[in-house]
């Protein structure tokens, strides 16, 4: 009833990459100061440090901006249950000579999917909402610009139609519903920028919901995505869960590096910041031999359900017909290749085109790498098998939605 949608994992807090501190108009007035200091004291979220700045002095404009500072802040008014808060910093927090602070804590990541646990786009917001906002089409690769829909009138044109499941969105039609900052008006002039997510579980943190680290950070998000990247490729594309049977985690941690950026003249400037950084410390030995201990025990899973189900062994000469034909052997279902899937949905009334986009879909990107996806696109393809065309309406239906 509800539909499908982009799967959005449920946080309960934040973590966030940095402080918030007076500008230095506003750290003029002593009323200020000592709102802002009140609010740090008690532990209070720098959104709810500003809305009493803006209550007392509302002649002050954007009274806080962000600092970067080598810690990540921990504070109670942060989370629904502010204990979560007190959780973390007594299990990771150390006194660096500053008060205990949160320099470095392991996470574990609930999906395997590097879009889904660091979400991600390029967003303009007025006072009050989200006006524009990047999306990437069913390929993964072309970036689009999308705006909220208007809001339907009646057939009187006075009365507004309600929506069900709320606002729709569309491309935007100013630039043909594509997104390109080298000639957005929006991103040239600062209204439109990168931001960005980390969502993750820590270990020993008792909530059922998954914790939140904000940035906006270009360098942190392409350096961790190198990481998620290298990982699922030493673990048949897993991110998720414990690194090993070491159980080892990913830690997020700070960094100082010189970042370049380019001033108003086009200047070419590096300046020394803080930057979040994904660590993967990992034994890379150690999850080839798991990787190599998987497929094997996979491998031995296979002839033991054949053996179970009264399989009679294929032929070499059967074998290699089958794989000639598109099929695969029985008993070999863990191990069909991408081409023999296509060929099969071929068999079935689908577009090779539409199939892998389906598939892309349904398990997400690098699902072709991963054996046990492959497995699980056959399985679902066997289910079907007798009912070619309510398959097909499936798919569509997944592409349309």
């Amino acid at each position: 009833m509800l539909g499908q949608g982009p799967l959005r994992i449920p946080t309960a807090g934040k973590i966030r990459p940095g402080i918030m501190v007076l500008t230095r108009r506003a750290a003029e007035h002593a009323e200020a100061k000592s709102i802002y200091r009140q609010g740090v004291s008690e532990g209070q979220s720098f959104e709810q440090i500003e809305r009493a700045l803006a209550q007392a002095l509302p002649a002050l404009k954007s009274p806080l901006v962000p600092r970067n500072v080598p810690w990540f802040t921990v504070r109670p008014q942060d989370f629904p249950n502010p204990e979560i808060a007190a959780q973390i910093l007594d299990a990771y927090g150390e006194d660096r000579g500053h008060g205990r602070r949160l320099y470095r804590f392991p996470v574990v990541f609930p999906s395997d999917h590097w879009s889904t646990v660091m979400p991600h786009e390029l967003a303009c917001w007025t006072t009050h909402e989200k006006r524009y906002w990047s999306q990437y089409g069913p390929d993964g690769q072309q970036r689009h610009c999308m705006r909220h829909a208007p809001v339907p009138l009646d057939s009187s044109g006075r009365r507004t139609i309600r929506v069900f499941g709320g606002r729709k969105a569309v491309p935007r039609e100013e630039n043909g519903g594509l997104c390109d900052p080298e000639v957005c008006p929006e991103y040239q002039d600062r209204q439109c920028n990168l931001t960005g997510r980390f969502v993750f579980f820590v270990p020993g943190v008792r909530s059922i919901c998954a914790i939140e680290l904000p940035t906006n950070s270009f360098y942190a998000m392409s350096r961790a995505i190198q990481r998620f990247q290298a990982v699922a490729q030493l673990r048949g594309g897993r991110i998720s869960g414990f690194l090993g049977r070491e159980r080892s985690c990913f830690n997020l941690t700070k960094v100082l590096q010189d970042v370049a950026h380019l001033d108003e003249q086009g200047r070419s400037v590096r300046v020394p910041q803080w930057i979040i950084e994904l660590e993967a410390p990992v034994d890379v030995t150690a999850l080839l031999r798991e990787r190599e201990d998987e497929a094997t025990a996979l491998r031995q899973a296979t002839g033991a359900a054949a053996a179970l189900e009264g399989c009679s062994a294929v032929e070499p000469a059967e074998r290699e017909t089958d794989a000639q034909d598109g099929a695969v052997p029985a008993g070999a279902a863990s191990s069909p290749t991408v081409a023999q899937l296509v060929q099969r949905a071929g068999a079935m009334g689908l577009a090779a085109e539409d199939y892998l986009r389906y598939v892309a879909r349904r398990f997400g990107t690098g699902w072709q790498r991963q054996v046990a996806v492959r497995a699980q696109a056959w399985g679902e393809l066997e289910r079907h098998r007798h009912d070619p065309s309510g398959y097909g309406d499936k798919v569509a239906a997944a592409l349309a939605g």
